[in-house]
């Protein structure tokens, strides 16, 4: 009986560190995203610097004209000379675009902020759309070039969660629906509440899960992808997740056609 004990708890702890591994692999790709998303707009913002402080040169030498030329026919010939009227429009161009730019790192910086906390245990009242528009934040770029996600927000109360794991959920089958999307298709991000529950949906487009599949998809090592793309773990963290808070995971999927995924979330933990 003590062996059957010990060899359970060496069972749960090697569980418990192959779900860490998952949810490491998970941030790593979650970084790899992220530091592309800042990259492109930092990056024109920086190529639009460069171009403001040529701007910023030409102008500065306009106004120095003002004490040399010897009539306004002189500075309007040093004005064309300089594209002034050019000048004028792009920088106020420029400016707006770096502005957003700048708008897009501060988006994806606080909505990394919101979905961290990764070793977050403590249970508390959250806004479960927060937690997923954040989510949609950080994957947005994997998603982009696969699928156009539509929302559908219903009205939820908060509930009493630990939001940096719903989170990891959340992200777990977005990725999902993303690889299972072949070409360009719709991801349906969903959400309600019935019974004293709540429940957020994803639903994808893509090719589908076989049958004889559905019964293993929460299995730890269990993945449809090829070797190397898939650890097999997302799914089996994410109904560990699920469970911990008092929820389920339900699945339909038909092959060729797409799948949906509905988390059922208590909106109260039972003390």
């Amino acid at each position: 009986m003590s062996h059957t004990k010990h060899l359970l708890q060496d069972l749960a702890e090697v569980d418990s560190q192959l779900l860490q591994s998952e949810k490491m692999a998970a941030i790593g790709q979650l970084a790899a995203g992220v530091a592309h998303e800042i990259n492109n707009p930092i990056g024109y913002v920086f190529s639009n610097l460069k171009t403001l402080a040529g701007y910023v040169d030409d102008l500065i030498a306009i106004i120095d004209a003002t004490d040399k030329v010897a009539s306004l026919d002189e500075l309007r010939k040093v004005k064309e000379k300089l594209e002034y009227h050019y000048i004028r429009e792009d920088v106020q161009a420029l400016i707006s675009e770096s502005e957003e730019g700048i708008g897009r790192v501060k988006t994806i910086i606080t909505a990394l902020k919101d979905f961290s906390h990764i070793d977050e245990e403590t249970f508390r009242p959250a806004d479960l759309h927060r937690g997923l528009d954040s989510t949609l934040n950080l994957v947005g770029n994997e998603l982009k070039y696969k699928a156009k996600v539509v929302k559908a927000y219903g009205d939820l109360p908060e509930i009493e969660c630990i939001p940096s794991q719903l989170n990891q959920v959340a992200l777990n089958l977005l990725t999902n629906a993303a690889h299972a999307i072949e070409n360009q298709g719709v991801i349906h991000l969903s959400t309600g509440c019935k019974d004293g529950m709540v429940w957020f949906e994803v639903r994808d487009n893509g090719y589908g899960i076989k049958p004889e599949h559905l019964g293993r998809l929460f299995e730890p090592f269990f993945t449809t992808k090829a070797v190397g793309e898939g650890t097999g773990l997302g799914l089996a963290l994410s109904s560990s997740i699920v469970q911990k808070h008092g929820g389920r995971i339900e699945v339909e999927s038909e092959e060729g056609q797409g799948s949906r995924f509905r988390v059922w979330l208590p909106i109260r933990q039972s003390v």
